[in-house]
């Protein structure tokens, strides 16, 4: 197959689409903000049982007041174990409460762990029980929830009930605790600003184009852009004229082209926005690279895949030829895109491909650039450093005028029929994947960790599926040993979702594979090398739980290759975390399954229906 063949896909999701023929703010990114109490809400006396000892942390009333006056419901999560511990009664902890309500104002919930931590029940935090019950008193599900707390175990609770988690240190916290957060504020405000930012920068706006009477791309006037969703003006330079647009239907934008040239797992998390646009434009036409073509057939809402390596993204770039660009400019020419929506991640340029799409005619183009782009782009966006790659993508997509519609969700999904059937070897759902290895070498799990951790999995019970590529044969045979089942080489990208998709848990790192439980909505076990932020690129909005040294020196270096001798940021994990990680997630081994009761895993829905017809498992690779 030639870079720039072009196959149709018009197989969009109906409920993904339902409907999009309306014009929809789209659903936020959360319904429900929930706080730990002391040290978060109140200065932290410990085992307080008097309402006058009870002191708000500065600026706590004025910041809640704006989550209430924005329309998010409030709740508080908190571990009492004074209770447990005989040091106050329950009538005065409700009057603290009461008290903490007339300082603070109304909370829509109280949901309040009793117990200690030798009773190891399934509510106090770090498990993640308090949270789904919040969510649940509020109305919603715990992805569509953000946690504010100040240590450790107010993060691990809400990333293992899905929720977002927002770490605001105190003197208390620890700086293992720091480092291993997604997300750190100074102080409850300044929480407070990033969750009404985030939540605003998916909301559609008005794009440029629709407010001014010059041509796009004219480059005359003034052009617009937005930083999260925030509107900003600042002079725009010459540039040549614009092309004649396509007719479109009323109401949409005629043919939108999408580009994201990276790998499988970029391409994934892509998708929410690639779906908001495909809500309100008559056809997707997607550009992607090689390395996420597999990717890009998964994903709803595109009509039109061209492939082709663009070397000032690809990691192993060729020389740039010539010939190479005019036959992109002449294809991309051939699409008759009204505009072109270039997706990006933190550290690349949509500018070069930015001039081919202006030589092609393209008449407006839209992007994330730090770098001045003259009169490459009609609408320069821009946004900070931390927010996670999916709402990065959303925020660019709502600049544009794109949102999803109300039937969808700011999740990561995949396309059900695009889905083939697992094989039967696998046995029923429930499953634990492992998948050890990963395309880029410093994000993979030693391979003697991986094998302590798979032979722990079935010494416990657990059901071991081990996954990876051709290339990771020998070392999938090592982990799966004589009683888990050995896929290396086995699935490609589209058979690995349909295996993950039946799985009750996957242990991975920060490759591919993890996106494609998030979007099957399957819960992780993150084995997370930080050479990236964790915020920016861990699972998006499903219950996971990090395992890993956060603070390694390979933290934040963007490394292919382990800088650090020994990989201490993975090394260091212990087959006894991954199996008290899978217990937070609610994952139980196949011989307790029977007395352990209903899971959180089993009452799940998943993102995709995982048994669609399909072709067997093929011969290819599945690491991305």
């Amino acid at each position: 197959m030639r870079q720039d063949q072009v196959e149709l896909d018009q197989r969009r999701s109906a409920q993904v689409f339902a409907g999009a023929d309306r014009v929809a703010s789209g659903p936020a990114l959360f319904d429900a903000v929930l706080l730990d109490r002391d040290g978060t809400l109140v200065e932290d006396v410990p085992y307080n049982g008097d309402p006058e000892k009870v002191r708000p942390v500065t600026g706590a009333r004025a910041a809640l007041d704006r989550l209430r006056a924005a329309g998010l419901r409030l709740g508080v999560v908190t571990n009492q174990s004074g209770l447990a511990r005989g040091f106050f009664t329950r009538a005065q902890m409700d009057a603290v409460h009461a008290r903490i309500e007339l300082l603070l104002g109304p909370f829509d919930t109280w949901q309040v762990c009793p117990h200690d931590d030798e009773e190891a029940c399934g509510c106090r935090k770090p498990a993640p029980g308090l949270v789904r019950a919040a969510a649940s008193d509020l109305g919603t599900v715990p992805d569509r929830c953000v946690m504010v707390g100040d240590i450790g175990r107010d993060v691990t609770a809400a990333l293992a009930a899905g929720a977002a988690g927002v770490l605001v240190p105190t003197p208390v916290t620890r700086p293992e605790e720091i480092a291993a957060a997604p997300w750190v504020a100074p102080d409850l405000p300044a929480a407070v600003d990033e969750i009404l930012r985030r939540q605003a920068a998916v909301v559609p706006i008005a794009p440029p184009w629709s407010t001014s009477g010059d041509a796009p791309g004219s480059g005359r006037g003034r052009a617009r852009g937005s930083v999260l969703g925030v509107r900003a003006e600042w002079p725009a330079t010459v540039g040549r004229s614009a092309a004649p647009v396509g007719t479109a239907t009323a109401g949409r934008r005629g043919t939108v082209l999408v580009v994201r040239a990276d790998s499988a797992g970029d391409v994934l998390v892509t998708g929410p926005a690639i779906r908001a646009v495909a809500a309100g434009a008559d056809r997707v036409v997607m550009l992607c690279g090689p390395r996420g073509r597999a990717a890009a057939d998964l994903l709803p809402g595109v009509d039109e895949l061209v492939e082709h390596r663009l070397p000032w993204i690809d990691p192993a770039p060729g020389p740039v030829a010539p010939q190479d660009m005019h036959t992109l400019t002449a294809r991309l020419a051939a699409l008759g895109a009204d505009e072109a929506i270039v997706f990006t991640s933190f550290h690349q340029s949509p500018l070069p491909l930015a001039l081919l799409l202006r030589m092609a005619g393209v008449p407006r183009v839209a992007a994330i650039s730090d770098d001045y782009p003259g009169s490459l782009l009609d609408l320069r966006h821009r946004v900070p450093a931390g927010v996670p790659e999916a709402e990065r993508a959303l925020s660019l997509a709502a600049a544009a005028g794109y949102g999803l519609p109300d039937a969808d969700q700011p999740v990561l999904r995949l396309r059900a029929d695009a889905l083939p059937r697992p094989p039967a070897s696998l046995g029923p759902p429930g499953y634990v994947v492992l998948h050890p290895g990963s395309s880029v070498p410093s994000r993979a799990c030693p391979p003697e960790v991986a094998v302590r951790i798979g032979r722990t999995l079935t010494h416990a019970g657990y059901r071991l599926v081990v996954t990876g590529t051709p290339q990771e044969r020998e070392l999938t045979a090592a982990v799966a040993g004589p009683t888990g089942l050995d896929l290396g080489g086995r699935t490609g990208l589209a058979e690995l979702a349909g295996v993950i998709a039946n799985a009750a848990a996957v242990i991975v790192g920060n490759t591919g594979p993890a996106h494609v439980a998030a979007a099957c909505g399957v819960p992780v076990v993150s084995l997370f090398a930080p050479t990236v932020p964790f915020g920016q690129w861990g699972p998006y909005r499903v219950p996971t739980v990090r395992l890993g040294d956060a603070s390694a020196g390979c933290r934040d270096t963007r490394a292919a290759d382990c800088p650090v001798p020994g990989h201490p940021c993975l090394a260091t994990i212990e087959p006894a975390e991954v199996l008290t990680a899978l217990r937070l997630l609610d994952v139980v081994a196949d011989d307790t399954r029977a007395t352990a009761g209903p899971t959180a895993t089993a009452a799940r829905s998943t993102r995709t229906e995982p048994y669609a017809a399909g072709a067997a498992v093929t011969a290819t690779g599945g690491s991305g």
